[in-house]
């Protein structure tokens, strides 16, 4: 993103997008699929393998450490039942980083 000084930054309007598109990819259940194994605030149907997701960016604080476990859990843990979205390109770097901007809302 280019910095214009003077100008009204895009940012806001373009983060408030990326929200709405994560929380679409979250709750698709063809592409995030999030809500097959965690809680989320407004989904519906929600699994109950993975941990309830709240608090997210009390959480982790480092948004790298979303993208990395939305990219390859199994790195950080071997034993993971958390599907490796990047590395077997479920989702693109922008779908997992539209997700993450979402999941920090929560």
């Amino acid at each position: 993103m280019t910095l214009v000084i003077g100008a009204a930054a895009p940012f806001p309007a373009a983060r408030a997008q990326s929200v709405s598109e994560g929380q679409r990819l979250a709750f698709d259940r063809g592409k995030g699929n999030c809500l097959t194994c965690h809680e989320i605030k407004g989904g519906d149907l929600p699994g109950t393998i993975g941990p309830v997701l709240r608090d997210i960016k009390s959480k982790y604080p480092d948004r790298n450490d979303l993208v990395a476990i939305l990219t390859d859990e199994t790195r950080r843990n071997p034993q993971t039942v958390m599907p490796p979205f990047g590395r077997n390109r479920i989702l693109t770097e922008q779908e997992i980083n539209a997700i993450v901007d979402f999941l920090q809302t929560l």
